[in-house]
């Protein structure tokens, strides 16, 4: 007989009809009634045992954690708080779960002790529903994009190009670290490396995208990235995964209007399909706030904050707009940012995007046209020498979630940018070749999908919005 998930059950109508499930126990209270739970929902159903049929040896081993097979009979729900239940026949245990040392115990746990768990953090509530909400999120992007007309493009992971020019990259390499080979002056000789060359882990697809995208018009990329930063931050891991969609023929313009209709679409799929996780995760954020202060408070429960974010026009404003209205809030003038903004140029840091996103404008907000020096080689330089044609899209309780811009076309340009900042030529002719030959006006972006999950779910770490975290000093599991 073909076994049904917990979710199919408790959409199935009553009739007294034999079913089978399998599922692991979240409580067995009275020795009687069995929660089962088997990830599909973040509901239970509740399975009755009628301990005289059943040997006690069994029953002892239905403890919190033990897998279990269960065939019985579906039917109305006597009790409050389920519409159905299973009225157990037979009963059998895949694998029991010691009560003296199975670590998820039916009791809250703190954050810290179940990322120490991870393994087995994701059979609570908080991490199922997390997860869950995460798996319709990724299929919620891979379907914005086949709709519309994108390619999924698989950028490689090893790469001998740093794409965004910070540095903070993980080496790849299979030289004996204790005697590496040396070249004439002393230093490692990478030519007799794997690939012949200095290689390490992405910080990014988009140089590679950026190619095909001139030969497939719209294309996209979904996997994983890599930066070395010493970071313990709610905000930063190791290693994380990126979205980055690049089309030919846009410009900034039409750039921001994507990234914006992105966003919005994929929220209002998780909200159509993932009610009952958004409200269960609503309700722990509620709870969690009430030990806040006041002005620490979220000002919207999470569901409205993402309806907020779905329905309304995201506010376009340039850089230069932007320091204007930091330079002359309160905050700045009463020294409450630990970053004063004086002068144009500045680099916003996560104050400044919160400030303008959920004190000024409240909503979120496009700012675009960013100092040339303070953004990558690549970005698309403006008629005033002095800015580019960068955008990034900040979010509330986040900052920045996305950053993206109009990418520099033109051959001449490219490399008298790349000869102020001292990227040699040859490291990326195959990037110089794309303006050889057929250049044309491009654009794309970058959105960190834990940022995503971050404000999707309401969590305040980014660590646990990911399966197994990796960062400094950490990666176990």
């Amino acid at each position: 007989m073909k076994s049904l998930s917990v979710k199919e059950l408790l959409a199935t109508e009553p009739k007294s009809q034999k079913v089978v499930t399998n599922g692991w126990v979240k409580t067995f209270r009275s020795n009687r009634f069995i929660a089962l739970n088997d990830g599909s929902t973040i509901n239970n159903i509740q399975c009755v045992v009628d301990f005289e049929n059943f040997d006690e040896q069994l029953l002892k081993q239905v403890n919190t954690g033990a897998a279990l097979k269960i065939t019985g009979i579906l039917i109305e729900s006597q009790g409050r708080g389920q519409s159905v239940e299973i009225q157990v026949k037979e009963l059998f245990v895949h694998g029991g779960a010691d009560p003296e040392v199975y670590p998820i115990q039916p009791k809250k746990h703190s954050m810290e002790f179940l990322r120490e768990q991870a393994h087995l953090r994701v059979r609570t509530n908080t991490f199922s529903a997390i997860m869950r909400v995460r798996s319709a999120l990724s299929f919620a992007i891979h379907q914005y994009f086949q709709q519309n007309g994108f390619y999924y493009f698989h950028a490689p992971i090893v790469t001998g190009s740093d794409a965004e020019g910070a540095g903070e990259m993980f080496r790849v390499t299979t030289l004996d670290p204790k005697n590496p080979p040396l070249n004439e002056n002393g230093e490692i000789n990478y030519k007799e490396d794997f690939f012949g060359k200095e290689t390490n882990l992405t910080v990014s697809g988009q140089l590679e995208a950026e190619a095909y995208a001139m030969a497939l018009g719209k294309v996209y990329t979904f996997g994983p990235t890599f930066r070395a930063e010493n970071s313990n931050t709610t905000r930063h891991l190791a290693e994380f995964w990126m979205i980055e969609p690049e089309v030919a023929f846009n410009d900034l313009d039409d750039n921001m209007d994507l990234a914006e209709d992105f966003i919005k679409n994929v929220i209002k799929y998780i909200l159509k399909n993932c009610d009952d996780d958004l409200r269960f995760l609503e309700k722990r954020l509620l709870d969690e706030e009430k030990t806040k202060p006041q002005a620490e408070r979220s000002e919207m429960p999470l569901i409205d904050k993402l309806k907020f974010v779905a329905d309304n026009t995201f506010k376009r404003i340039t850089y230069t707009e932007a320091i204007d209205i930091l330079r002359n809030c309160k905050p700045n003038k009463k020294k409450k940012f630990k970053y004063r903004i004086d002068e144009w140029g500045a680099d916003l840091q996560s104050e400044h995007e919160r400030f303008l996103v959920e004190k000024h404008f409240k909503c979120p907000v496009i700012l675009y046209d960013y100092p040339a020096k303070i953004k990558a080689f690549y970005m698309r330089l403006n008629e005033d020498g002095n800015t580019v044609r960068a955008m990034d899209i900040l979010f509330p309780g986040i900052g920045e979630i996305v950053g993206g811009s109009q990418r520099e076309e033109r051959l001449d340009v490219l490399k008298s940018k790349m000869e102020a900042l001292g990227i040699p030529e040859e490291e990326l002719w195959w990037y110089l070749d794309l303006r050889k030959f057929g250049t044309a006006v491009h654009s794309g972006f970058g959105l960190g999908f834990e940022r995503l999950v971050l404000f999707a779910t309401g969590m305040g770490n980014i660590r646990d919005v990911i399966p197994f975290p990796r960062t400094p000093q950490n990666a176990d599991f």
